[in-house]
């Protein structure tokens, strides 16, 4: 595999490929089949920093995935994570434009009150803001909590190359107001990768797959100190521990 653009794994991190044509369904992807995209999906070994590493070895095959359900199971930040704001959404185009306006790290790690990892810990002020957001999906992975981790990115010709995590949150309980835009965002994501969902370690996607997201901004302090985020072949051009969590709306191959 020849690592002919931005945003492709590490040839040592591969173990398999597979080549994916999503289903496209609805009026404006009725207009699109004659020339439907397909896209390669490589499976890597790679993890995010605070996950123990994964031999090539242990590495399942596609569709051969661990038990799990859509519930969230994580505690750190649970009320921030899996609830959404209530402010107006702001429209950007470009990835650069969004980290752009984001409070540092240190400012954030220096909030007052203090952000804890507390289950009870919920949205501050900064990340009272939604935001829809044009992108590309380079990679994605599942974790334990049952949050799909997705790196959007930059078209993969501009520089600097720039990406950022969104997430697919697991699913609150079913009295929670997020809940039907949460499940809706989700089951829109399964049903565009069907059989082909990432699992614990990250997949990696050429040609990046454009997506348009919608989602409320949220302050990672479990990362807040340490390697940063994501997987390793693209750790060093994620120059935020902010991200999109949870998304409420994810519309592929927009346009």
């Amino acid at each position: 595999m020849p690592q002919d653009r931005a945003g492709l794994p590490a040839q040592k991190s591969v173990v398999s490929e597979t080549v994916f044509a999503p289903a496209r369904t609805g009026v404006r992807r009725a207009l699109r089949r004659g020339a439907a995209q397909t896209y390669r999906i490589i499976r890597t070994n790679e993890v995010d920093p605070k996950d123990d590493p994964v031999a090539k070895s242990a590495v399942r095959a596609f569709g051969a995935r661990r038990a799990a359900g859509d519930t969230f199971q994580g505690t750190a930040r649970k009320k921030a994570k899996i609830s959404l704001s209530t402010a107006s959404v702001e429209v950007f185009d470009d990835l650069k434009d969004l980290i752009e306006t984001l409070p540092s790290k240190t400012k954030m790690k220096k909030h007052k009150p203090k952000i804890t990892k507390d289950a009870k810990s919920g949205r501050v002020a900064a990340e009272e803001r939604n935001i829809k957001l044009t992108a590309f999906l380079y990679a994605a992975s599942r974790e334990d909590d049952n949050d799909y981790h997705l790196i959007v990115g930059r078209e993969p010709t501009l520089e600097p190359h720039m990406y950022m995590t969104i997430e697919v949150s697991g699913l609150p309980p079913g009295s929670a107001k997020s809940f039907a835009k949460l499940k809706a965002a989700r089951t829109s994501y399964k049903a565009f990768f069907s059989g082909r969902l990432p699992d614990e370690t990250y997949d990696f996607y050429d040609p990046p797959i454009p997506v348009e997201i919608t989602g409320s901004l949220f302050f990672d302090i479990s990362h807040a100190t340490g390697q940063g985020v994501g997987p390793k072949s693209l750790r060093k051009d994620i120059p935020t521990v902010w991200e999109i969590h949870p998304i409420s709306a994810i519309d592929f191959e927009p346009g």
